[in-house]
């Protein structure tokens, strides 16, 4: 009786084994792996820091899934946060773990290159600084064009080695060719190239037509 009671429960865990390994095997088929490149993204910079510069802006990832989840994966469809709450001014050395990887579902990390990056901050700082107008063309007769900027000052904020090479603002140009009499313009401030904000992004310029003497 007991012999047979043993041999039932072998074979129920015979059962349970063979379900167990029957569900392993079936879970992996399908499986791929591929390498992808994906950008990196800086989370929670302190408002008084700015970065200057990465050891690098993307990561190599391989990841492994279910086939028909990875062949709709994509750099668009991934987020790697890097959590930077505790960073100081000066270069540091932050890791890329797995878990700051986002993946769509039934999707894993298996390995991430580099694990780590330095990431160089610098302080934000303000200054104010004059506007220049930039006039081009010339009038049509014998005669000049002034400019009076309202404000004449604006303050500039961004990374402190910028901001203490920037020595002033220049307007968008301004073309007086066919300019005749007096005319106020609301102008642009051009900062394209330039990591800096400024606390206004336009003033007031009073152009005055002056025909010269002859």
């Amino acid at each position: 009786m007991k012999s047979l009671i043993f041999n039932n429960l072998g074979l129920k865990v015979s059962a349970v084994l063979l379900s167990v390994l029957l569900w392993f095997f079936v879970a992996s088929r399908g499986q791929s792996e591929i390498s992808l490149e994906a950008p990196l993204e800086f989370r929670d910079i302190p408002v008084e820091l700015g970065i200057t510069s990465s050891s690098t802006k993307t990561v190599m990832l391989t990841i492994r899934g279910q086939e028909r989840f990875m062949k709709s994966l994509n750099a668009s469809n991934i987020r790697i946060f890097i959590d930077m709450s505790k960073a100081r001014e000066g270069e540091g050395i932050y890791h890329v773990n797995k878990e700051d990887v986002k993946l769509p579902f039934a999707i894993s990390v298996t390995n991430v290159e580099p694990a780590s990056i330095k990431v160089k901050l610098e302080e934000r700082v303000s200054k104010s600084v004059p506007v220049r107008v930039s006039i081009i063309g010339t009038p049509e007769k014998v005669a000049s064009v002034s400019a009076s900027v309202e404000p004449k000052n604006v303050v500039i904020r961004g990374l402190k080695s910028e901001i203490k090479q920037t020595r002033y603002l220049i307007t968008e140009d301004f073309d007086v060719s066919d300019m005749k009499g007096t005319m106020t313009e609301s102008l642009e401030l051009d900062t394209s190239g330039m990591n800096i904000v400024p606390d206004i992004s336009k003033v007031t310029v009073k152009f005055t037509y002056m025909e010269k003497k002859r």
